[in-house]
């Protein structure tokens, strides 16, 4: 192959498939990993990755971070206050059926000596099927790909302070096998909590997932799926959850808030509202209108249904 050749084989991967490439949090941003440049200088909060291709096995050893599950020689940590928003920017995402989730690992000390496939995660936020059917609706991978490729986590106010993996991933379902795209950083929470997430609650990476598993093992091109409202995400309840076994639709319905920030680290301009507040039943961060969305109802008093994209408006 001429190095032409393989400078399109290589944009045909890059453009195929992705990772995250960025994090904001508390106006500080923070470059992730370069997976295609030489490790060595490479200075991150990001674990070091290799290559945009996906993960194709649920109990692949690398799921837990896309890696082998260590620190980069020149591992950096974000400092990140409990109850901030810390947001992943992807690379231009092209995938839009699928979830979004986000783990914590507390290590019990410095991060960079604790091995990912050892941790015990915590699930702290989900989004899966946000309206419509299977086949047809509306994911949280496509809130994302639509929100400038990025997505936002809230660090709950309760975990408690220490040093913490952070885990961002999706899980694209165009394709059978699925396809997993996981990435971690390094964080340290600050002026956090003290509920400490329950056994239910903590899994391991590879262990929390397998091939078989609903949300994995899902055909979105079959005739049931034209029909089927109700999308099931994998992995355990989410931290802090009075549900001790994750089904369908618990708290999988309501996606984030979209990035207060765009890429070029500059605020957008506001998109404005498309509706009153009012005695409705919309809660706060609940989905109010967009694109295909088919629900009903208005917004909790005292907040407004505010229009994010085309894809979606929320309740703020």
């Amino acid at each position: 192959m001429d190095a032409f050749a393989s400078l399109l084989a290589f944009v045909a991967c890059a453009s195929a498939h992705g990772g995250v490439l960025y994090y904001a949090n508390g106006g500080n941003w923070y470059d992730g990993w370069q997976p295609y440049n030489t490790p060595t200088g490479q200075t991150s909060i990001q674990r070091p990755w290799s290559s945009y291709n996906p993960i194709q096995d649920a109990t692949d050893p690398t799921i837990g971070c896309n890696d082998d599950g260590t620190a980069g020689a020149l591992q950096l940590t974000a400092t990140v206050a409990a109850g901030s928003d810390i947001t992943a920017y992807w690379n231009q995402w092209p995938h839009p059926t699928g979830p979004v989730m986000t783990y914590l690992a507390d290590c019990g000390g410095d991060c960079t000596s604790v091995n990912s496939n050892t941790a015990k995660w915590f699930k702290i936020q989900e989004a899966g099927l946000i309206n419509g059917t299977v086949a047809s609706g509306t994911w949280a991978a496509g809130v994302m790909a639509a929100g400038n490729s990025s997505w936002t986590t809230t660090i709950p106010a309760t975990v408690p302070s220490g040093n913490y993996l952070i885990r961002f991933e999706t899980i694209a379902l165009h394709s059978m096998p699925a396809q997993f795209y996981p990435e971690c950083a390094q964080i340290e929470i600050t002026g956090g909590g003290s509920l400490q997430p329950t056994a239910a609650e903590l899994v391991s990476l590879p262990g929390a997932y397998s091939n078989t598993d609903p949300g994995v093992n899902i055909n979105l091109y079959s005739e049931e799926a034209t029909t089927e409202t109700c999308y099931q995400i994998p992995g355990p309840p989410l931290y802090g959850s009075d549900d001790k076994v994750a089904t369908c639709g618990s708290t999988t319905t309501t996606p984030p808030p979209p990035s207060s920030t765009s890429s070029s680290g500059t605020a957008p301009t506001s998109t404005g509202s498309s509706g009153s507040s009012g005695g409705g039943s919309i809660p706060q961060f609940g989905q109010c209108g967009g694109t295909g969305w088919t629900g009903s109802g208005s917004c909790a008093s005292p907040y407004t249904c505010q229009v994010q994209n085309t894809y979606y408006s929320q309740c703020l």
